[in-house]
């Protein structure tokens, strides 16, 4: 919880907001989750199966935060215990108490700073699968072999997470392995929460395997994270839809260049083209096409939603643009900078073998302090 403390703005917040207004809610939800403790135990509830599911899930979805609230509830009555002693004790016992309060009071706004955190609102799509995508910038061959390091990167933090990773396109550039575009599905817990800060231009700096005279050329790759969308959030009218299918004409094993199992699929209102041919089933493919054009519609009804946010309110958190360059990869000098919170590390080799966790966490950090900021100021 260090990092939290170490965010001026939510310094200020905390200094600004009592935890006083907070108690009373605080109350209120472990209340709740007595209440369904004993739902849960009570046979007519148990007897029925998805009264007892929705309430089993209220409970779980409260446990941590409960959790927390009874930590923060034993750390303050200890604190107005000490500051019993410090009144009425003898000499002795005043001195440890006094050895002994600045930690408690670090380990109680440590806490208060947790609790704000928990309580605010949840993003609707933080428990969602994504849709992955990755698409070569400025810089030719190099921005092109730099999609596949980024690709690999976030494969490989999302096996350490245990996730899912499925590709569902990618088109090869030039001869030298690299990529003008991948689009891959990300299945698992919490994926959306974890990934959504990734969106936007990473700027690569290094020498490419080509330059003669060891010069630093500088390449730039746009990934945009979506959250998969369900039907029922996302109605797309057939008639708006154009399909082709066509032959493949890359990797997919002997039914290549022989049946017509490659998909695009047109939105007429917007233009936007999904194609597909990784499966050697015309099926899957348009599955999965139809997936990524649901993905890709919802996203931009949400940039358009937040642009529209971030006009009226020009600190809007999270308007997701795109455009702005976010992250920095210097080769020469082994060093990742993030541009939005300032943070720089110098393991790059580490970082591109998926241990991003740590710069994951500092944005986390950084935009939930801002949520805050902006929630105390409405």
């Amino acid at each position: 919880m260090r990092l939290f403390l170490t965010n001026p703005n939510l310094l200020n917040f905390i200094q600004r907001t009592g935890m006083d207004i907070i108690l009373d809610k605080l109350r209120d939800i472990e209340l709740r989750y007595r209440e369904l403790e004993g739902q849960l135990s009570d046979p007519q509830i148990v007897s029925r199966q998805n009264l007892y599911q929705k309430y089993a899930k209220e409970h779980s979805d409260l446990t941590q935060l409960v959790d927390v609230i009874r930590q923060y509830e034993k750390i303050r009555t200890r604190i107005e215990e000490y500051q019993q002693f410090l009144r009425e004790s003898d000499l002795e016992l005043r001195e440890i108490v006094k050895e002994e309060m600045p930690q408690l009071q670090l380990d109680k706004a440590q806490l208060e700073e947790k609790l704000r955190i928990m309580l605010l609102p949840k993003d609707p799509n933080d428990d969602k699968n994504v849709f992955l995508e990755i698409r070569a910038g400025t810089g030719g061959d190099e921005a092109g072999l730099f999609v596949g390091d980024l690709f690999r990167m976030y494969a490989r933090y999302a096996e350490a997470q245990g996730w899912r990773v499925e590709v569902v396109s990618s088109s090869p550039s030039g001869g030298m392995g690299g990529f003008k575009e991948i689009i891959a599905q990300i299945e698992g817990n919490g994926a959306y929460s974890r990934l959504k800060y990734e969106s936007g231009t990473h700027r690569v700096q290094r020498v490419p395997v080509t330059e003669a005279q060891g010069r630093i050329h500088t390449s730039a790759v746009t990934v945009a994270i979506m959250p998969e969308a369900e039907e029922v959030e996302l109605n797309i009218d057939p008639n708006e839809l154009r399909i082709d299918v066509y032959r493949s004409t890359g990797h997919g094993g002997q039914s290549v260049n022989t049946t017509d199992s490659a998909v695009r699929i047109t939105h007429l209102p917007t233009g936007l083209v999904v194609t597909c041919q990784d499966e050697k089933s015309q099926l899957k493919n348009k599955i999965k096409a139809m997936k990524v054009l649901r993905a890709r519609l919802l996203d931009a009804m949400t940039q358009k939603q937040n642009a529209e946010i971030s006009e009226a309110r020009k600190n809007q958190v999270g308007s997701g643009d795109r455009s702005e360059r976010i992250r920095t990869y210097n080769f020469p000098q082994g060093r990742i900078t993030d541009h939005r919170i300032g943070m720089t590390r110098y393991d790059l080799d580490s970082f591109l073998n998926g241990n991003i966790g740590t710069m994951i966490d500092g944005l986390a950090t950084h935009y939930q302090a801002e949520l805050l900021n902006n929630s105390n100021n409405n």
